[in-house]
């Protein structure tokens, strides 16, 4: 009892810190609602770059991820790795500097719904409300995934139900949000960053130390059928329940299966959801100056890629040292917290679980704020009540916080839920929905209004399509369903602008001042 009080100490000293944090950009926060959304375009290089990756990344690097590889080995989690690597990178050098210059010149834009109806000069806010329905919809889908961390998390240290520790870890995600707005997300996702990137180094030392070396490590992978191969993947075999079996106290695997090049393209495929991912998108859009973008995109490539490397070899450890002590999908996702409760004092136990702590507030703050400022400013103020005040917006918004965390908890119930599963939907459906308009939008000066709102809803609706119905028809149809989406939403915007009359000259004239470099810093 004395090992998880003193791992329950470390967690309150950390989150007591995230919550000052809070309390200090409160005030600020809340002078208006450019400062509790976007931070008052005031972020620096370095909280921009870890901000951005530690939302992005979330509970799933810490969980899901090595998850991933201790249960079916090395290909599906590091093409996934490379995928979202590539895509990080291909964002940051593409997108993020003509973003937020075009972000300034549509209007000064705060939200990714108010970039897109700017970009096109709506009158009737259409694209604005159908991408805040859409943000709504997918951030509460996120939103419960990081939920079921904080319930895996702590249910799995106290050994106490899944669902009462879920539901404290969102109230208190959802309190910390309410408090700070913006700037405190980001201020705080910095040190969360610095966290997550502690917790994985630790854990990865610790377990090639205990396992005598990274030879005895890879050994024993490439001991077991397709688990340490690039172009194969390990099969777990199981029983009706879907537990693996244990043969003479070893994990049994049945033969390994090829790993097809539509395989290797599904899962990389990850990385365009970077380009329609607004956690992401907003750091591009609250960087205080554009020429800074240079030196935030080299800290979060190495972050990123020193991160990812170590998740994944965490979960290929996991299999030499536990390898029978994990037997589900669900329960697989638990091997960094094993980690660290059997081969770390308590109170460092506590500081490295703090760690995933770190990850899923970075991620869940985000999620919550923009789906609740997508509503608020997108949708209510827009839309519903044109005349809204600053103060009613920001009270509309706090409501809308609430009502997203209640229906995340209902999504979030299932103890069984695969973190990973429920992120990779997620990630499609806002890869599939934004990604291909965001680039469309920032590149390609044909693009018109009815193209966009076709794209997004063709992009949207074929993540459900795909998932739902055509991946179960197997075999080539059996990828991730972002890939055809993307592709899908991608053909329909060309086709739809290029059926509908060209953008005013206004448009025009405003997609050729970003495209010179010729619009005033925010």
């Amino acid at each position: 009892m004395g090992d998880k009080i003193q791992i329950l100490i470390a967690m309150i000293s950390y989150m007591t810190i995230v919550v000052v944090i809070g309390i200090i950009f409160a005030k600020k926060a809340n002078a208006s609602s450019e400062n509790y959304f976007l931070g008052g375009r005031s972020l620096g290089p370095w909280v921009t770059a870890m901000s951005a990756e530690a939302s992005d990344m979330s509970g799933w690097l810490l969980m899901g991820l090595p998850g991933l590889a201790y249960w079916c080995g090395l290909a599906d989690a590091a093409w996934t790795a490379i995928g979202l690597a590539i895509g990080t990178y291909l964002n940051w050098l593409i997108v993020s500097k003509r973003l937020r210059r075009y972000s300034i010149r549509a209007n000064n834009s705060i939200t990714l719904p108010d970039f897109f109806s700017n970009r096109f000069r709506e009158s009737k806010k259409v694209i604005c409300s159908i991408s805040a329905l859409f943000i709504l919809i997918f951030f509460t889908v996120y939103a419960s995934s990081c939920f079921v961390t904080c319930g895996k998390l702590f249910s799995t240290l106290f050994d106490a139900p899944y669902i009462p520790m879920m539901i404290i870890g969102a109230l208190f995600v959802l309190l910390y949000t309410i408090l700070g707005g913006f700037l405190a997300e980001s201020a705080s996702d910095f040190m969360q960053g610095i966290v997550m990137f502690f917790a994985l180094s630790v854990i990865v030392g610790l377990g090639v130390y205990k396992a005598g070396g990274v030879s005895e490590i890879v050994d024993n992978a490439k001991s077991i059928p397709g688990f340490f191969e690039f172009f194969g993947i390990a099969n777990p075999t199981l029983d009706a329940e879907g537990t693996q079996q244990v043969v003479n106290g070893a994990p049994a695997f049945s033969e390994a299966s090829d790993y097809s090049l539509l395989k290797i393209c599904s899962m990389l495929a990850w990385g365009l959801g970077y380009f329609g991912m607004p956690q992401v998108l907003l750091r591009f859009m609250a960087i205080r100056k554009e020429e800074e973008l240079k030196r935030s995109r080299r800290i979060a490539m190495i972050w990123v890629l020193i991160s990812l490397t170590v998740a994944v070899f965490i979960g290929i450890t996991g299999r030499y040292l536990m390898p029978t002590e994990h037997l589900t999908d669900s329960s697989a996702e638990n091997i960094f917290i094993s980690f660290s409760t059997s081969y770390l004092p308590p109170f460092i136990a506590g500081v490295v679980m703090a760690g995933i702590l770190a990850a899923t507030i970075s991620s869940s703050d985000s999620y919550l704020l923009i789906a609740a400022s997508a509503f608020a400013k997108n949708i209510y103020q827009s839309v519903m009540k044109k005349d809204a005040s600053d103060k009613q917006v920001m009270k509309i918004s706090r409501i809308t916080l609430l009502s997203i965390a209640l229906i995340a908890i209902v999504i979030a119930l299932d103890k069984d839920s695969v973190i990973f599963n429920i992120v990779s939907f997620a990630w499609a459906g806002f890869g599939a929905t934004f990604g291909p308009i965001m680039i469309f939008s920032l590149f390609w000066k044909r693009t018109t209004r009815e193209g966009a709102i076709a794209g997004m809803v063709s992009g949207a609706s074929m993540v459900f399509i795909w998932k739902l119905a055509i991946s179960k028809i197997g075999g080539a149809f059996a990828i991730y369903e972002l890939l055809p989406a993307f592709v899908f939403s991608a053909i329909v915007i060309v086709a739809v602008s290029l059926l509908t009359e060209k953008p005013s000259a206004e448009i025009e004239a405003d997609f050729d001042a970003v495209k010179a470099g010729d619009v005033a810093e925010g």
